[in-house]
């Protein structure tokens, strides 16, 4: 009798997790990336230090900068990155939310697969729960007046609270929603707001509350030339996409001289086009050209002597939003420009700031492109004040949107939990179990706030528990350690953080959940040894 032979079908360089120890393997590598990041959660959150193989630091406690700038390598892990960037792109915070939750689901569904509960009853369980919970989350939650301005600083407020902002979150709350207000455009569908119309700029030096909403844009730019006035009072700004320069011939192109009078016929022929050029944009009546190209030295003279203020190499980017601001219109062709082409602003001033210069173009006429100016000690504390405002712009953005808010400090997750166990009293099968342990999972979110504030979670959780019989908007105050009404509190947060976290949470784990096989192939670096992608531990991660 002959001895059976192994078959390979896969080369030696690949490995391959089975069954169980994948799933293992997998739910492991996912939680240990929550758990990286739930400390940074609530208003006392921790930071993280992240430094690069370079040195580069970043300090932050924001959900997806923290998971970007680490180097994830397990695949598993890197799909929990992938939520972080999904809620950020959707929403622009509840980062930490997501990935938190989706750990917690993942940890949940492991003690139903040690009860030999097969993982598609568990998926299908938890996408019962999530769709209810959606509908649910639409149902409590609670219609805005988009032009309650105490009601739209205390969502701003809410985003910003925890992210090194503290000290000046008043201030800063009051920017974004001016900021916002001014750049939304209502439409017969609702009110649409672009963040993209809101530039950011940092500066360094001077304090975070001395940071400003400038009505207009500012350009880290100088004026081309000592000699141009450094402010102009009521603007007429001309936007130039073309170059103040003679264009060279795009083919080898010889001229030949041979008289000095030839050559100096030759250089007064270049001075007459370029003041020809000058005397166009004067026509026009601007006070002020802001050019996407070059402006050559002799029309910089000819600019400075009829005291036109003009800066040069201006991005595309800002070039779109100063039409935005100031109403101008970019002209390609200097015989096109004419005064109804010119943007107006109250105020363009060059301020010079230790080495640096800023130009400002300020109190623009109901512009829709604004500027928020951070000031801040540091580049790492200016860089945590840009996250945190990005934060707030993109739940004030999201409110407005949607028009629906929910309460903030875990409340809302104690009552979705509560009403998808009363949801569950009408679920049959197995499915059952899995959409007891996502009701489960919600709870996560108001310990782990306790948790990070020093409070006893088993406390509060029984507390929120009770209080929700009556009040359904009772949460945390990591403050005083009370339970209180979060909606009078003024902890509100916008209907999409919640339903784009669930929704995020609950797809990233029934994926992973539905993985019962892992093959994975070496890099085949340097000597043919590299390392797997697939590691040994999910600690490799």
């Amino acid at each position: 009798m002959t001895d059976k032979q192994p078959i390979y079908i896969l080369p030696e360089n690949v490995q391959r997790m089975i069954g169980r120890d994948a799933q293992r393997n997998n739910i492991l590598a996912a939680r240990l990336v929550a758990d990286t990041v739930k400390t940074t959660l609530g208003p006392k959150g921790m930071d993280k230090m992240l430094v690069s193989a370079i040195g580069d630091i970043v300090i932050t406690n924001d959900g997806v900068t923290i998971l970007e700038e680490m180097e994830i390598e397990h695949p598993a892990a890197k799909m929990m990155v992938e939520v972080a960037k999904t809620q950020e792109e959707a929403v622009g915070d509840g980062t930490t939310t997501a990935v938190v939750l989706a750990g917690k689901l993942l940890e949940n569904a492991e003690k139903l697969l040690d009860q030999k509960i097969h993982p598609t009853t568990i998926t299908k369980g938890y996408r019962i729960a999530a769709e209810k919970s959606n509908e649910i989350l639409n149902r409590i939650s609670t219609k805005i007046n988009a032009k309650d301005f105490n009601l739209l600083k205390n969502i701003a407020t809410t985003a910003m609270t925890g992210k090194g902002a503290e000290t000046a979150k008043e201030k800063l709350s009051e920017i974004i929603v001016n900021a916002v207000a001014t750049v939304a455009e209502e439409t017969p569908s609702g009110i649409i707001v672009d963040s993209s119309n809101i530039k950011i700029e940092k500066k360094k030096g001077q304090g975070i509350e001395n940071s400003e909403l400038i009505k207009g844009i500012v350009l880290d730019k100088e004026r081309v030339s000592s000699d141009m006035p450094s402010s102009v009072q009521n603007a007429k700004i001309a936007l130039i996409d073309t170059a103040l320069e003679l264009k060279s011939p795009e083919t080898d192109t010889k001229i030949q001289i041979s008289t000095p009078e030839q050559l100096q016929a030759f250089l007064d022929q270049e001075e007459r086009l370029l003041k020809a050029m000058v005397e166009k944009i004067k026509k026009s009546g601007a006070t002020v050209i802001l050019c996407q190209k070059g402006i050559d030295d002799v029309a910089q003279y000819y600019l400075a002597k009829s005291n036109i203020l003009a800066a040069r190499r201006i991005s595309k980017n800002d070039m779109e939003k100063l039409e935005k601001a100031t109403g101008g219109k970019i002209v390609s062709n200097l015989n096109e420009l004419s005064e109804k082409e010119l943007g107006f602003a109250g105020l363009v001033e060059e301020k010079k700031e230790g080495d640096e210069s800023l130009l400002y173009i300020r109190d623009c006429k109901n512009p829709k492109a604004v500027t928020i100016l951070i000031r801040g000690g540091t580049e790492h504390v200016i860089d945590e004040i840009e996250r945190a405002i990005k934060d707030g712009i993109g739940d004030l953005s999201a409110s407005l949107q949607d028009v629906k808010i929910v309460a903030g400090g875990g409340a809302i997750e104690i009552e979705l939990a509560k009403q998808l166990r009363q949801f569950n009293q009408t679920v049959s099968g197995r499915e059952k179990l899995a959409v007891d342990e996502f009701a489960n999972a919600l709870e996560c979110i108001p310990v782990i706030l306790a948790e990070n504030s020093g409070l006893d979670p088993i406390d509060i959780l029984t507390e929120l528990k009770s209080r929700h019989s009556s009040d359904t908007n009772a949460g945390i105050n990591v403050y005083n350690g009370k339970i209180e009404d979060m909606m009078k509190s003024g902890v509100i947060e916008p209907l999409r953080i919640k339903t784009q976290a669930i929704k995020s949470a609950s797809e990233v784990a029934t994926m992973i959940l539905r993985i019962d096989d892992v093959i994975a192939s070496s890099s085949n670096k340097n000597s043919g040894m590299g390392r797997s992608n697939l590691p040994n531990s999910p600690e490799e991660f």
